[in-house]
């Protein structure tokens, strides 16, 4: 019987913290969802743990559900790193060939990419991850591997992405307090990229925008690497709060209204709904054009601020595979025909590919794409037992406060 690899990916959201927990025999390439489950977050502020005990209870809550419905025991996951204090930025590094016969290493690699990440910045900032982009022996740039080329002087061009030390300092205690190792860690909208982007799309470029309840998350890839990442403080809360503030209820009725009647454009002839709500037999009455103008505004509102960060890097309007929605916030109707007239590109709505039995796609995106990183990197392994065991990366232990 083939040996499975069974991993936990993490999400910590603003609106919910979700998990997943999914196998994969030895040699195939798809994941099966083995459990999944998703509940309110408490401590949580625009993607960052604000309150390391609430947000520990909520994760313990996924924890036992696992182990009492999923019947699985999890002692590692693989966990994301989200909030607009994750920033990027461009770094170079340079080291000579430590070989007498001027082959290039494995080590010398490790090297450079760790010279890299010797930039200046402040005592509370921290890399999370270096991206390489292209390699330069001897001069001779524009080369994606390097091991084994002959030369004497190894260079890199890298992107760096970097975190605010305390806030990745809240969300380590918050796992750890509620027993559970951190396998991995990797930033919410570059697991949701690798859940949802081809290599060929990461080839030609593309821009994947993964909208969530608190912040809407930007990532732009060309020939294959990372060239930008932005997180942007707005996010579908914005349109749930603007719609309470209309109809004058509150906040719950106004997601119900959003999720249930809500569109980003308005086609056809007008109409008022009636909507029972409230434990008093309350009616709410609202027009759908007013709806789909609320939502389309603060939608078209988030795009704008996105084709200002594409316009920086100058790629607005310049991305061959166009834009790629994904997260809850992506589930509202007509929101590609949107982002097409706003961005005039190609766009469509980024689900999780190799994923079998996942309900709620969009919303577990990042959770798959964490799955994917930790199957890569080794973190999660399954036991005789089913539990999951983690092995931590050696990096991994500067993670504890």
């Amino acid at each position: 019987m083939a040996k499975q690899q069974l991993i936990a990916g993490l999400d910590i959201g603003t609106s919910n913290t979700k998990i997943l927990v999914a196998s994969r025999k030895k040699g195939e390439s798809d994941f099966k969802v083995v459990y999944q489950a998703q509940e309110p977050s408490f401590g949580i502020r625009r993607g960052v743990v604000v309150d390391t005990d609430k947000a520990a209870r909520i994760i313990q809550i996924l924890l036992n559900k696992v182990k009492t419905e999923g019947n699985q025991r999890i002692n590692s996951v693989c966990v994301n790193i989200g909030g607009s204090h994750i920033f990027c930025a461009s770094a170079q590094g340079m080291v000579a060939v430590s070989k007498a016969d001027r082959k290039i290493s494995q080590e010398d690699v490790e090297r450079v990419i760790q010279s890299a990440r010797t930039v200046s910045m402040s005592s509370n900032e921290e890399i999370i991850e270096v991206f390489p982009r292209e390699f330069v022996v001897d001069g001779k740039g524009g080369i994606k591997e390097v091991e084994g080329m002959q030369g004497q002087r190894l260079e890199i061009k890298a992107s760096l992405v970097g975190c605010f030390s305390p806030y990745k300092g809240n969300l380590v205690q918050a796992v750890t307090n509620a027993d559970v190792k951190i396998g991995d860690m990797y930033p919410s909208v570059l697991a949701s990229a690798g859940a949802v982007l081809t290599p060929k799309q990461k080839e030609l470029g593309v821009a994947v925008l993964d909208i969530g309840a608190g912040t809407t998350e930007l990532a732009v890839f060309e020939e294959g690497n990372l060239i930008h990442l932005a997180v942007l403080p707005i996010g579908s809360s914005n349109i749930t709060n603007d719609i309470a503030i209309l109809l004058k209820t509150d906040i719950d009725t106004a997601e119900l209204v959003k999720v249930k009647s809500g569109t980003c454009v308005f086609k056809g002839n007008d109409k008022r709904e009636k909507m029972e709500v409230g434990d008093e037999g309350e009616v709410l009455v609202f027009s759908h054009r007013m709806l789909a103008n609320i939502i389309g505004a603060r939608m078209s509102e988030i795009f704008k601020e996105v084709q200002k960060e594409l316009k920086t890097i100058g790629k607005q309007g310049n991305l061959p595979a166009g834009i790629v929605l994904t997260g809850g916030g992506a589930n509202v109707p007509k929101i590609i025909e949107l982002a097409r007239k706003e961005f005039k590109l190609p766009s469509r709505i980024g689900r999780p590919l190799g994923f079998s039995n996942l309900d709620d796609s969009l919303n577990f995106a990042s959770a798959c794409g964490l799955v994917l990183k930790a199957a890569e990197n080794g973190s999660g392994m399954v036991s005789k037992g089913g539990g999951i065991g983690g092995i931590f990366r050696k990096f991994a232990q500067t993670f504890i406060p």
